[in-house]
Parts: C-alpha cells; sequence; structure tokens
C-alpha cells in the first residue's frame, strides 16, 4: 500500500495547540533561535532556513514536517540504491529497511496529522516519533550487522534521525506534567473464553478442521475481507505450526487465539549465524497496530550456539500478549517499537533475553533464565532507548525470575544479570518481582568490558523480593536506582508507561494498573 506523504501544505492551517508550551521570548523571531534550542541545530537550520514560526506548536509541526520529509527523501534515494543488490543478503537487506522507511514515514506522518488535528495527546505523539526513530536506527542496525553500510548511506547523510530527535524534543514540553500515580491494584475483568474463540473469523488447523493450515494464509484472507474496521479474531487449534509469520502495517486488530502454549505453537529457526539480520530472524512479526494474543507459544528453535534467533517482534502500539510463551535462546523477545503488554507469559532464553526499545510492561509473568553456552553470562535485558527524549523502557512488575530446568544444575557456574546498557539512554525497572538466587549479586551487567552509558541509562528495582533481591552489593552506577518512592515507581506501571488505563479496557485482557 502506497504511503501518502504530507507536505508543509499544513502549515496554512496552523493553530494553537497546547497551554503548557513554552512562552517564546520577544526577540524570538527567526528560526535560527528556534533550532538553538533543539539538540541538532544545524541541520534544523539546513532543512527549515526559510521557515519563520510563530509560535512553539509553530515550530513542532514545522520540524515533524521537515522529518517527514527528510524520511520521503531516504526512501526515493534508499530505493535507487537497491539496484545495487545483487546477492541475497543485500536483497533482505533492502527490503527490510523499505520496510522499515516505511513505517518510519508513518509514524511521521500521524505524528503530524495528529498536532495539526489535535487529534491526540503529547504522549500519543512522543510514543510515535520515538517510533520512528527506532525503525530508521533499526534499518541502521542491520545493515551494520551484514557489513553492508552503503545501503544506508542515504539515511545517515539524509539527517532523518536527526531531525526526528529535534521533533522529540520540540514535543517534550507539551508532555502532561502530572502522570496518573493513584495507588490501584486489582485485575481488571476478563471477557469470558467463549468470546476469544467462538467470534473467530477463521480458523486454522492442522488436521483439516479449519478453513485454512496455514496461519499466515489466514491473516491474509481474514484482514483482507473484514467488515469495515472491525476486529478479525484467527483461531488456531492446537498443533505446531513451522511458518515465519508477518502481520504488516495494514493489518491492524488482529487477534490470535489458540488452545493453550502447551497445544498451540508456531516454529521457525532463522538466526544471525544463517545470515539474516536480527529483526529477520524472528518466528512471528507484527506491525499492525492493536494486535493481541492469548494462548499461544512462540518459539525459535536455533538453539544457543546460532547467535540472534527472535521468537517474536513486536513493533504493533497497543498491542497485548496474554497467556503466551515465548522460547529461545538469544533475543528471544524482540520488544521492537511502541506500548505493549505482556500478562501470564512464559518468557524463556539466554542472552538479551527481552530487548528492544517499545514502551513495554510485563506483568506477572515468569522468566526463566536457561543454560548459555560456555563462557556466557545470562542476560534478561537489553533495552534499546537511543535518545533521552524517547517515552520507552522495559517495566518488569509482579513477575518472577527463575532459572530454567537445563541452568538448574550448573546454576552456580554461570552469572545472570537483570540487564545491560544496548543503548545509551537504556531504561529497565523491576518491580515487586521474586528474583531467585540466580540472580548475580551486582544485579546489572557492563556492555562488554566498557563503560558505555553508564551514568546516561537508567535502571531501577523497587520493592522485590526472593535470595537474589537485596541490593546492598549492586553496581554503584550513576545509572541505577534503588527506589523508595511510590511516585518514582508509578512511572512505570501500566497507568505512566504505557498509558493502559486508556486502551487496555477495550481488549478484555486482566491487568493491574497501578503498583
Amino acid at each position: 500500500m502506497a504511503t501518502t506523504i504530507i507536505l508543509p501544505i499544513f502549515f496554512l492551517y496552523l493553530t494553537s495547540w497546547h497551554e503548557a508550551a513554552a512562552q517564546v521570548p520577544d526577540n524570538a523571531t527567526n528560526i535560527e533561535w528556534w533550532c538553538s534550542t533543539t539538540p541538532h541545530p544545524h541541520p534544523c537550520n539546513h532543512h527549515m532556513n526559510q521557515l519563520h514560526p510563530k509560535s512553539h506548536h509553530d515550530f513542532l509541526t514545522m520540524t515533524v514536517a521537515a522529518a517527514l520529509e527528510r524520511a520521503a527523501a531516504a526512501k526515493t534515494l534508499a530505493i535507487e540504491l537497491s539496484s545495487t543488490a545483487d546477492t541475497a543478503s543485500k536483497k533482505m537487506l533492502q527490503r527490510e529497511c523499505k520496510d522499515l522507511i516505511d513505517n518510519t514515514i508513518l509514524q511521521l506522518n500521524t505524528t503530524l496529522q495528529s498536532i495539526i488535528m489535535k487529534a491526540s495527546a503529547a504522549h500519543d505523539a512522543q510514543t510515535w516519533l520515538s517510533a520512528a526513530l527506532t525503525s530508521i536506527e533499526t534499518c541502521v542496525s542491520g545493515s551494520r550487522q551484514l557489513s553492508l553500510p552503503n545501503f544506508t548511506s542515504p539515511i545517515l547523510t539524509g539527517n532523518v534521525s536527526e531531525m526526528i530527535r529535534n521533533s522529540l524534543a520540540a514535543n517534550a514540553p507539551l508532555l502532561e506534567k502530572s502522570s496518573d500515580r493513584r495507588m490501584l491494584g486489582g485485575e481488571r475483568k476478563l471477557l469470558q473464553d467463549y468470546v476469544w474463540a467462538s467470534r473467530a473469523n477463521v480458523t486454522v488447523s492442522k488436521d483439516g478442521s479449519g478453513q485454512f493450515m496455514s496461519i499466515q494464509e489466514a491473516i491474509n484472507y481474514a484482514t483482507a475481507n473484514r467488515l469495515g474496521k472491525k476486529r478479525v479474531i484467527v483461531y488456531v487449534k492446537k498443533g505446531v505450526y513451522e511458518e515465519n509469520i508477518l502481520i504488516n502495517r495494514t493489518m491492524t486488530k488482529v487477534m490470535l487465539v489458540g488452545d493453550g502454549v502447551r497445544n498451540t505453537i508456531i516454529t521457525s529457526n532463522r538466526s544471525s549465524s544463517a545470515g539474516f539480520t536480527t529483526y529477520s530472524t524472528a518466528t512471528f512479526g507484527v506491525d499492525g497496530n492493536g494486535f493481541i494474543a492469548r494462548g499461544i507459544t512462540f518459539r525459535n528453535t536455533a538453539g544457543a550456539e546460532n547467535g540472534q534467533a527472535v521468537a517474536l517482534r513486536s513493533a504493533s502500539d497497543l498491542s497485548v500478549f496474554y497467556a503466551c510463551s515465548f522460547e529461545g535462546y538469544q533475543d528471544t523477545l524482540f520488544a521492537q517499537a511502541q506500548r505493549q503488554l505482556y500478562k501470564s507469559c512464559y518468557i524463556y532464553g539466554t542472552v538479551d533475553v527481552i530487548f528492544g526499545n517499545a514502551a513495554v510492561v510485563i506483568q506477572n509473568s515468569i522468566i526463566y533464565a536457561r543454560k548459555p553456552l560456555v563462557g556466557q553470562a545470562n542476560i534478561i535485558t537489553a533495552q534499546g532507548r537511543g535518545d533521552p527524549y524517547q517515552n520507552t523502557g522495559i517495566s518488569i512488575h509482579n513477575c518472577r525470575i527463575l532459572a530454567a530446568p537445563d541452568l538448574k544444575p550448573v546454576v552456580e557456574s554461570v552469572k545472570t544479570y537483570l540487564g545491560r546498557p544496548w543503548q545509551e539512554y537504556s531504561r529497565t525497572v523491576v518491580m515487586k518481582s521474586y528474583l531467585d538466587d540466580l540472580v548475580d549479586p551486582e544485579g546489572w551487567s557492563k556492555w562488554g568490558d566498557s563503560d558505555f552509558a553508564l551514568d546516561t541509562l537508567y535502571y531501577g528495582e523497587y520493592r522485590n523480593f526472593g535470595p537474589g533481591a537485596l541490593t546492598e552489593n549492586r553496581v554503584n552506577w550513576t545509572g541505577y536506582h534503588d527506589i523508595n518512592d511510590t511516585d518514582e515507581a508509578a512511572q512505570f506501571t501500566v497507568a505512566n508507561l504505557i498509558f493502559g488505563r486508556q486502551w487496555l479496557p477495550a481488549t478484555g485482557v486482566p491487568f493491574t494498573v497501578g503498583l
């Protein structure tokens, strides 16, 4: 589907937007002053030198529009460069980056429309801008992984990332000053079981009793033939489905219902050692917003010896995974971007088990560390926040972190850490969770032997318990926080990190909104 580009014609319709916007000084009469307030003033001046914003809202809108134009230009150059794709790796990377740039264009487009039309809150815009930047960085990461930097040169030289970062900074003053800190507990009521499967639009079955034997074919059919904007429900009966599945950005509001994690299993074995980027290793990838999964196992069987091998990759905004299992070794769960909830799930892995740059809450789940390769340490999280204005992070809340059966016999010889900084502003919090004795007393790990990000990351622990929860011997980094203040901890709840009070009730999935 072609992506519509919104051009600066919308500047004709600018109006005031948010009362909390910063006051403009009397001498702010040119773009140079406005650009001086951004993290990247030089590209700001270069791409916006003919513009004359009269308010903070004007400047924000112009900055997002400039980022959108830069992304569109990068896509054009990338398409031209694709003619040089003469190997399987280059062709794969070209397809991957095209999809990621399209995602960036869509997210910037959505942000621009919402600002102009006053259609969404500032935190929605910050989420979409964060995702737009993450999509670009995922493309760049893939090119580095395959040693093909020329494929991302149009992005790196086109100032796309810099203009998105400026947009994030420009939108930041509009974020709500006070968050929802009410200490609400308790579960929201779960929809009755019959709702999940009995209303299915299509059924998938290995024995031929459904309309389809392939999950991908069922999703393709159901989304292409839906009525209006109704949710599509795909019921997947028990069985092992060997597929690599993609729910693309046009396939919104899809619900996948299985017969339980022991019965409905989606599996594949792609890995980085086989020549795939981490992004492309995913057994199941979802970009369409509003995705829900219940009672399904997502598995990657590549094994510890084959490097990065993702079981699930999600960039779906407002997505929920309930009573699911994610099984892999390195890079099991790629929570790539936007707002996500994982409730009552099982997560298995070794190195960087949960990684990515989404705003994600993992609640009432069990995280199992498996036996890694000799000499490896287990790392539960590797959060990828690369800009201080991104409203992303991993929150592990009311969970248990345990040794998997294969790790138990050798648990004393393997170090297990709660996380390490994948990017400069990595942010992860573990709250009110049971930490077994496999967790190393230091708690958190450096990235290799470097001191990268130790002053800029935010790692926190709040009221955890169990033999691995003692904080006396934790790391003494500037960015580590032994949280005692409930208001600080509340920033990482469903209510505040993913603003779940606004959208989760409609999913029918139970959740705890506060601490």
